[in-house]
């Protein structure tokens, strides 16, 4: 018998443990090699762990159970799959199938009640992917109308239990990811000296030169021209007009970078993370949209790793996506702001001595007031509101 130990695998220095959080194959079925077999949550990233071998995989650990980096998680016995054998019959086919599912499909086969066991996969070897899963949504034909209820008696009677509709109450423990989250918010509003200052702005200049591009930009690029490259230009031209808010302290000392590496707050099922898209200063608008999607679409994915989240000097959130009007975010130590984004209203405002309407969008930037002063956070806010206005200051470097 030759057996393969499944280890859980490094994933950077400041990372000893995990949750186990699910296994994607049964207990003594057969895997392949490069499959996906289980799901790790640290407290700062979701990753897969894959089988480095073909054959029969035995649990060491269960679902939920806390586990060590390196530490050994299943046998993979690889003997059990020869030439002769055919390894996937061992399984179900439906067990088979799911295995490879990415995290996307599973889930919207949780929300939308689709087996994705019965789904045409069109992917690499037939694997389903997000793609069918919304067609085999659409496609799907309404539920039966439910049964009807028999009335109420006019007057019910008191009841002083929970009504038959479930729990009143679940309790369940946080996962690493979300207990990190929560202590890096409660430690930045403590160790910082955080204070948030705001401004609105006209977004006709942009959405014009979207309208008016859009077409092309798609057809050379393959993808869609959004705000966020927009405003991820404004940022780094603004950066380099007020440098103190590029700058973070480090016990007594205050460090300036150089660089331009700005973080893009994603929210995914797990928990708000911050992948890191670099050099944004040598990037055109295609390539910082291309890197957005990309990292956004891997941290949604549980595909993110360390490395994509550390080295950001500077944050933009986008609450306006859920319809925030107004917020005050929370800086990410040990960056010095962080850039609220908030939903494109059309407003009455005074322009030229007349009333006229315009889209318009709060900012919100939170500093760090021990490393940024007053005057240079509402400069650095009234740069990015210039250059979304007047786009063409990004060219001209004003």
């Amino acid at each position: 018998m030759a057996l393969i130990e499944v280890k859980i695998p490094p994933m950077g220095e400041s990372i000893t443990s995990g949750i186990l959080a699910k296994w994607h194959v049964a207990d003594g079925t057969v895997v392949k090699k490069d499959q996906p077999i289980f799901e790790l949550e640290t407290d700062k990233i979701t990753s897969e762990g894959t089988a480095e071998a073909a054959g029969t995989i035995s649990f060491k650990a269960a679902a939920g159970d806390e586990v060590k980096i390196g530490q050994v998680v299943a046998t993979i016995d690889s003997s059990a799959t020869d030439s002769s054998a055919a390894p996937v019959a061992a399984a179900p086919a439906a067990v088979a199938k799911e295995a490879t599912q990415s995290p996307a499909v599973r889930r919207l086969a949780a929300e939308t009640n689709v087996d994705p066991a019965v789904v045409a996969g069109t992917g690499k070897a037939g694997r389903v992917t997000k793609g069918d899963m919304l067609a085999a949504t659409e496609a799907k034909p309404a539920s039966a109308p439910a049964a009807p209820v028999a009335a109420a008696p006019a007057i019910a009677p008191k009841i002083s239990a929970p009504v038959a509709t479930g729990e009143r109450q679940t309790r369940k423990k946080m996962t690493p990811l979300r207990a990190k989250i929560a202590q890096r918010l409660v430690a930045a509003q403590h160790e910082a000296a955080m204070l948030t200052t705001f401004n609105e702005v006209d977004m006709s200049a942009v959405m014009a030169l979207r309208a008016k591009y859009q077409d092309d930009f798609v057809k050379k690029n393959g993808l869609k021209l959004g705000f966020m490259s927009f405003f991820a230009k404004a940022v780094v031209h603004a950066l380099r007009e007020v440098p103190g808010v590029n700058a973070q302290i480090d016990g007594d000392s205050i460090v300036q970078n150089h660089y331009f590496d700005i973080g893009m707050a994603v929210s995914t099922e797990k928990g708000l993370m911050v992948p890191v898209v670099r050099n944004c200063d040598t990037l055109g608008m295609a390539d910082i949209e291309k890197a957005i999607g990309d990292v956004a679409k891997r941290a949604r994915d549980g595909k993110i790793t360390l490395a994509d989240l550390e080295g950001g000097v500077f944050t933009i959130t986008n609450g306006g996506i859920f319809g925030s009007m107004l917020s005050t975010p929370i800086i990410n130590p040990p960056q010095a702001a962080i850039l609220g984004l908030h939903v494109i209203n059309e407003r009455p405002i005074a322009l030229n001595g007349q009333v006229v309407i315009r889209p318009m969008m709060y900012l919100a930037l939170s500093y760090d007031h021990r490393l940024v002063d007053g005057k240079e956070a509402v400069t650095f806010l009234v740069k990015v509101k210039q250059a979304i206005e007047d786009p063409a200051r990004l060219i001209i470097g004003i």
